[in-house]
């Protein structure tokens, strides 16, 4: 673990995760369920029972809820940074993200609802993820993408520069699409899966939106995150110039959330393989263009 970059503060996603869950509002909670509908709706076409299903970082407990109402499930365990993310009736795990406390070939579906982006080393998790999963077992994910409030960076990054003459980190580096299918397939799932998509959502004001991230506990947790208060003159700045680059007409501004989902099966002999080179029966002069007409 050493080795591995800590970029995020887990400790801190932690407090502010926990912090927001108490303090939760009606509609705070509007990304995870807009995913979490969507990964109702992923394993809805999967016609199979999932009997030992695991709930990955799920902070509100929402899919949790989901799956046990599924039809074939017998046991939803929720696994978390902190007991305060459990209700008294969970089945509840505190571990390390980085560090997963699942036996080998123990569970049949593995979800995580927007938490594995703020994981340090993503490709060993991955690879613990399939670990644990029984032969032929599922793993069902989402994530925030690279592009996900780049409107935000954007002009932080500006508002900084012209205020102090340098850029802060203040929004977290996230993965790219077109690498989640390769990682899937480091880690060991046969037939993976990474899409997206992108929900933007209007504000009247960056304020707001920066009140909403507070709302879902994902304000700035970076490791290497400035420990001074932002200047009042940045913060006005960067509203100023969201307000022109990124305001529609009626004045309201935009923020975009890229959504990632990946999915990913543990092998097993009764899946589908591919074909062993050389094995072609139709050749290949059949499906070229005669060029000699």
């Amino acid at each position: 673990m050493s080795s591995i970059p800590q970029i995020f503060d887990h400790a801190l996603l932690t407090a502010r995760r926990v912090k927001a869950l108490k303090r939760a509002e009606d509609g705070a909670d509007f990304l995870l369920t807009e995913v979490v509908n969507d990964m109702e709706s992923r394993l809805s076409m999967v016609l199979r029972d999932f009997p030992l299903c695991m709930e990955l970082g799920g902070h509100t407990g929402l899919l949790a809820q989901r799956l046990a109402a599924r039809k074939g499930t017998e046991q939803v365990f929720r696994l978390e940074q902190h007991a305060d993310f459990f209700q008294p009736d969970d089945l509840g795990i505190v571990a390390d993200p980085e560090m997963l406390p699942i036996a080998a070939e123990s569970c049949n579906l593995i979800v995580s609802p927007l938490f594995l982006h703020w994981i340090n080393d993503l490709p060993g998790c991955l690879i613990q993820i399939r670990h644990a999963l029984k032969p032929d077992g599922l793993f069902l994910a989402t994530l925030l993408g690279r592009d996900s409030l780049h409107e935000l960076r954007e002009v932080f990054l500006m508002a900084d520069s012209e205020i102090s003459g340098g850029a802060t980190p203040r929004i977290a580096p996230l993965p790219d699409l077109k690498d989640m299918g390769s990682l899937l397939q480091r880690a060991g799932f046969t037939l993976p899966v990474a899409d997206q998509d992108s929900l933007t959502v209007r504000y009247d004001t960056m304020f707001d939106l920066i009140r909403d991230l507070r709302q879902m506990g994902a304000a700035n947790m970076l490791t290497d995150r400035t420990r001074r208060s932002m200047r009042r003159s940045t913060l006005l700045r960067a509203a100023e110039l969201y307000q022109q680059k990124y305001a529609d007409a009626d004045g309201r501004i935009r923020a975009t959330f890229q959504i990632l989902s990946l999915s990913g099966w543990s092998p097993h002999e009764s899946q589908q393989k591919p074909l062993k080179p050389g094995s072609a029966t139709t050749p290949l002069a059949a499906i070229l263009p005669d060029k000699s007409r």
